[in-house]
């Protein structure tokens, strides 16, 4: 059996921040209601192509990073060192160690704001070039100054570009990088030590919510990093299937035993789909027909969590985090309470947000229209959006 090569993701959070303020490392200060690392952690692990994520973590931080990344898919936490490159080392021996990695993804905690869209770009890269890192121009003046206060000469800025993380390789190349390291300077980045070992390093665009935050104006938004992450986006989604009997009922993900289900194209989970609606529409990307049309013979019996995913991923793609859900499923029976925990505790999986983010209710309509008749049932949904690039599946 052909075992198939593994993507793996790197996280450097052992660090202890000094420099952000406040004594507590800047990776797990809140930024959006949130600990720093979490951002980047979830876009990372709610990404299709990657297969494993790796945090490597500071002394004694081992309790702050599972509390900062509960209910993400974290393959491991592992100890890092005195300094990054020696914690990007230790990580790229522990995924030696599993075995099988053929891509891996290098990411500095202090850039939440990773996009899907970047991580797309690099892996794509990767196909034909042995690393590649997001980069944007340097588009400010540039000059020298000897002693701080005053300008030695100005620096031409043709040429020059901004790296920032995460940068992708092969994985056996970074992983040969770093062990014949042998420079007495520190490197600053991963692709540096690529091309000290002779090894190609491609640029993609980069992504300016990608800012990396090191003091603590970058936390009050005083250095304009925040200034583009204040918009919070609200959208309402609504969606109605009939009851027949011999189909499955699923609602919210969860598979029901009732006697009768839900007919539809796909699964016709009717809360998802109103769901769906609910995100596109915060983002402004249409409803679930633009991007999943009836149609299309792919999406028979297709599993609703599918359309979810894919509306998250494009939200994210513009720039929006999902900060709550409010699903309410209208019918008669079956009865929701008892499954209202399932629900919940599926949607915080599919969505990669808090359960205390996800609001699952019921009512019925006193046996009144449709719903109250047993025909179908109906569920409306509101989703709110931040912008500012966390991928919150």
């Amino acid at each position: 059996m052909t075992i198939k090569p593994k993507t793996a993701a790197l996280i450097v959070a052992a660090g202890s921040g000094s420099r952000a303020g406040e004594g507590v490392p800047k990776q797990f200060r809140l930024i959006q209601g949130h600990p720093m690392i979490t951002h980047s952690a979830r876009a990372l692990a709610a990404h299709q192509d990657i297969d494993l994520l790796v945090i490597v973590i500071g002394e004694n931080q081992e309790e702050m990073a599972h509390a900062a990344l509960e209910g993400v898919s974290v393959t491991a936490f592992i100890p890092g060192g005195q300094t990054r490159r020696e914690s990007v080392f230790a990580g790229l021996e522990f995924l030696e160690q599993l075995g099988g990695v053929a891509k891996v993804l290098i990411h500095d905690a202090a850039r939440p704001f990773l996009s899907g869209s970047v991580i797309d770009r690099l892996l794509e890269k990767l196909e034909t070039t042995s690393g590649a890192v997001p980069a944007l121009p340097v588009i400010d003046s540039l000059a020298r100054s000897e002693d701080g206060a005053t300008i030695s000469q100005s620096e031409n800025r043709d040429g020059l570009w901004r790296t920032q993380t995460p940068q992708a390789f092969a994985f056996k190349d970074i992983l040969s990088a770093h062990r014949n390291w042998n420079d007495a300077h520190e490197a600053t980045d991963d692709a540096r030590m690529a091309m000290a070992e002779g090894f190609s390093v491609a640029m993609v665009p980069g992504d300016e919510r990608l800012a990396k935050y090191t003091f603590p104006e970058d936390f009050t938004g005083k250095g304009g990093q925040d200034a583009s992450m204040q918009s919070f986006r609200t959208g309402l989604g609504y969606d109605v299937h009939r009851l027949v009997a011999g189909e499955e009922l699923w609602l919210c993900g969860i598979k029901i035993d009732h006697e009768k289900g839900l007919s539809g194209h796909s699964d016709a989970d009717v809360a998802l789909h109103a769901l769906t609606d609910a995100i596109l529409g915060a983002a402004t990307l249409g409803d679930i027909g633009d991007h999943f049309p009836p149609s299309e013979p792919q999406w028979r019996g297709a599993s609703s969590d599918q359309f979810l995913t894919h509306a998250v991923k494009l939200a994210m793609d513009k720039g929006y985090a999902l900060v709550h859900v409010d699903v309410t499923i209208i019918c008669e029976a079956p009865k929701i309470g008892p499954h209202k925990a399932a629900m919940q505790d599926q949607l915080s999986r599919i969505l990669g947000i808090d359960r205390d983010n996800v609001s699952i209710k019921a009512t019925t309509t006193e046996r009144l229209g449709f719903t109250g008749r047993g025909e179908g049932i109906a569920a409306q949904a509101v989703a709110t959006l931040h912008k500012g690039g966390d991928y919150a599946r």
